[in-house]
């Protein structure tokens, strides 16, 4: 064998296991006392898109970590966080929910900006009626988008669903008795005790987790009915959800990061693999960005609502399935096996008609 074909035949075996053992993004990104909860990404600027509990502005960041300031609005009641953050692409919109930690000054509210000037469309206030958790008082948490523009946000301290039309008009839209079906765990010290995280599936129904029961509800997009997806296990302090292209979705807790498919249009689920992450740096969201790849926010959220402040670096890191992965192994070497498999024969039949060739010569 030549040295040419020797190398050819080393960079087939070699290549794709290199490939496949790449080592998982990560991005380091500053930005003094931001403490975000909430992240997206823009696919057409390709970048990251985190907001702030302690400022009213919303960053993006650059695969390496560059930070700017896209969106800043001042003109919004003081003491604000703005936590929930979903990019529109279809209306070439941000959507950002609203909160204000202040009981004095009870503020929730869905905001919507125009990506390109970056003006704000319209703020809309939600109806600020007490949850059916003991009086608590509602929290606008997460938001998700249908593909008429509705807007759909959950509040994490109590068991409905807001909707906002494209227009920016507000409404109580789900009040599921089903959301109140499980038992609550009153010692926890979760301080959310309703609807966090939610995804819109393009069938026409939304998934929303529930944070202290760890429940996968279906929520129906037109009428608001919901019912709970069987699932093989809980998702307990399950808080933000993303969808990949294939279907796959993704749950991240502060502690866990799930990977759930379902094949009846989740009627019921299963977990097919989770990863454990920091709980230190308190993961909160998860979002889908280029290639499908699943990355999780290190926001330190607890650290920015106990009041110490002062922090300036936090990340935002691609998250891997290692049972994924280790399928795509296998299939690496089955490719590796077929390519060497073509390549014998190959040069067998060279060899054959080399001496065909030398025959027919003499």
């Amino acid at each position: 064998m030549s040295s040419s074909t020797k190398i050819l035949v080393l960079f087939f075996i070699v290549g794709p296991i290199l490939s496949s053992a790449k080592t998982p993004h990560v991005i380091h990104f500053r930005s003094p006392n931001l403490y975000p909860e909430s992240l997206t990404y823009d696919p057409s600027a390709e970048h990251f898109i985190v907001g702030s509990l302690h400022h009213r502005t919303v960053n993006s960041v650059s695969d390496a970590g560059v930070t700017e300031t896209i969106i800043s609005d001042p003109s919004l009641p003081p003491s604000t966080s703005i936590l929930g953050l979903a990019v529109d692409k279809l209306n070439n919109r941000l959507l950002a929910v609203i909160h204000s930690f202040d009981s004095l000054h009870p503020f929730n509210g869905l905001a919507a900006y125009d990506l390109r000037s970056r003006q704000r469309l319209f703020l809309s206030l939600l109806p600020s009626t007490p949850s059916d958790e003991d009086g608590r008082s509602p929290m606008a948490n997460a938001v998700a988008f249908d593909f008429k523009g509705n807007a759909y946000v959950t509040n994490s301290e109590g068991n409905f669903i807001w909707k906002v039309s494209p227009e920016g008009e507000a409404s109580i839209f789900s009040t599921s008795p089903v959301f109140t079906q499980f038992p609550v765990d009153r010692d926890s010290p979760l301080s959310s005790f309703g609807l966090n995280g939610i995804a819109y599936v393009s069938k026409g129904y939304l998934l929303v987790v529930q944070t202290n029961t760890g429940k996968l509800f279906k929520v129906d997009a037109d009428d608001g009915t919901a019912r709970n997806v069987l699932l093989s296990e809980d998702l307990p302090e399950g808080d933000g959800i993303a969808i990949r292209g294939d279907g796959v979705v993704l749950v991240v807790s502060n502690k866990k990061l799930w990977f759930l498919k379902s094949d009846d249009s989740w009627g019921e689920g299963v977990v097919y693999d989770k990863i454990d992450l920091d709980g230190e740096r308190f993961p909160t969201s998860v979002v889908v960005g280029r290639e499908d790849r699943a990355y999780v926010l290190y926001g330190c959220v607890v650290e920015g609502l106990s009041g110490k402040g002062g922090r300036e670096l936090f990340d935002i890191e691609e998250v891997r399935s290692e049972k994924e992965s280790e399928d795509e192994k296998i299939w690496v070497y089955v490719l590796i096996g077929l390519g060497l498999a073509i390549f014998f024969i190959w040069r067998f039949q060279m060899k054959q008609l080399i001496r065909n060739m030398d025959k027919k010569a003499n």
